[in-house]
């Protein structure tokens, strides 16, 4: 009997507010992608890295409440400033893998601001895992919207 495994691709598309430029800004610098992408603000962070850069890598590893360990592990494979980044990402559940995923994020102006596409292609341990993904990263880009919103409005008062 084989392994069974969950391949998925999911597509995620925000508007979001601001030129192409403002929005890779939420993506490439370290301390504005945690604003929003900090998901668990109950998780105590251990290790946070990044070195957003062609061949680069982003690291993070949490603990939760419970003890358990959760490790993000990416590499940075295409940065085209303004237009679009492909990265090849694993998640860790206490070391042991439970996703592998390639993931492009395009971003094009339309109107004065951005809209962005998130294409991801995953393989997950189990189907649940992969639920959890799509709804979570779905809320980090709502969490995304409004903290680029908020930052806009706050620069025209």
């Amino acid at each position: 009997m084989g392994v069974t495994v969950d391949h998925r691709s999911f597509v995620i598309e925000r508007e979001l507010p601001g030129s192409p430029g403002h929005a890779f800004r939420f993506w490439s610098e370290h301390e504005l992608k945690r604003r929003w992408n900090a998901c668990h603000p109950d998780w105590q962070v251990i290790e946070d890295r990044f070195d957003f850069r062609v061949d680069g890598h982003e690291s993070v590893i949490w603990r939760m409440p419970d003890g358990t360990k959760q490790t993000m592990l990416a590499h940075f494979l295409e940065v085209h400033p303004r237009q679009r980044i492909v990265y090849a990402y694993t998640m860790r559940t206490n070391e042991v893998p439970i996703s592998s995923s390639l993931v492009t994020v395009e971003f094009e102006g339309q109107d004065g601001k951005t809209i962005m596409t998130f294409t991801e292609q995953a393989v997950f341990a189990n189907s649940a895992d992969g639920d959890m993904r799509e709804s979570g990263t779905g809320i980090g880009f709502s969490r995304l919207q409004e903290i680029m919103a908020d930052g806009l409005e706050s620069a025209r008062l």
